[in-house]
């Protein structure tokens, strides 16, 4: 890969947010790079989770004072305080991808090349204003479904025109991988990856610290992301390569 060719990095959204935002920016469903693409499916989920009341325990898998504030956040997504991407999403990758401490030109191209699979906005960059909300792409919400199922085609032939000609590094985990079939004739390198034990085991839960790390090595060399993958060193994980073109 030249300089000149783009690299984006898919990840997943957090399931823990920020709180609140900026009244500046209020939400609306054609925001950010994908809104007018993804405007259609993003107010249906709005409407479902209306008729939801915001959602159950079971769709949202929380209880008490934390479900109380995720049906809220649900019930007012339209018009709500809205955060860039990479401020809203407060987990563990998110963490440790620390874009905060990275240069501005670094902060930039994240913002614009970091793309984030959602199960209630589909797709959106690290810099795009988004609102509180709690929706996991795993869950089935009525009528639509199991999430990454209903989304896939949407977001399949959303994400391959706009990556096209670029290398696209997928460090989405398998809930989110399954709303994502990459287009070999469009995009010019694919690399879908997870991190490994030495002994060559999934990581899971624990890679998460690693998986952030990882994500910021490569915004921090993306010139040459393809080499970048060979030169990540963590003390407990290893980089594995599961599907590439």
């Amino acid at each position: 890969m030249t300089s000149k060719e783009k690299l984006f990095i898919l990840l997943p959204p957090s399931e823990g947010k920020a709180p609140s935002g900026s009244t500046s920016t209020k939400f609306k469903e054609t925001d950010g790079k994908f809104g007018k693409s993804l405007a259609k499916q993003r107010a249906e989920i709005i409407t479902a989770l209306r008729i939801e009341n915001g959602g159950s325990q079971k769709l949202l898998g929380v209880s008490g004072t934390h479900l109380l504030r995720a049906q809220q956040a649900n019930l007012a997504l339209r018009g709500a305080k809205t955060l860039p991407a990479r401020e809203r999403y407060t987990g563990v990758v998110w963490d440790h991808l620390d874009l905060a401490s990275l240069t501005s030109a670094q902060q930039k191209f994240a913002d614009a090349n970091i793309i984030v699979v959602s199960g209630l906005l589909g797709l959106v960059c690290a810099g795009d204003a988004i609102p509180d909300y709690r929706l996991k792409i795993g869950a089935s919400l009525a009528p639509m479904g199991k999430l990454s199922t209903w989304w896939c085609e949407a977001i399949s032939l959303t994400l391959n025109k706009y990556c096209a000609g670029a290398v696209v590094i997928d460090l989405l985990p398998q809930e989110h991988s399954a709303a994502f079939v990459p287009n070999e004739k469009l995009l010019n390198e694919y690399f879908r990856i997870d991190l490994a034990t030495k002994s060559g085991t999934a990581g899971g839960h624990d890679a998460k610290a690693a998986k952030g790390r990882l994500a910021r090595h490569l915004v921090t060399n993306h010139n040459n992301p393809v080499a970048a993958l060979k030169t990540f060193k963590d003390p407990k994980f290893k980089v594995r390569v599961l599907k590439k073109f």
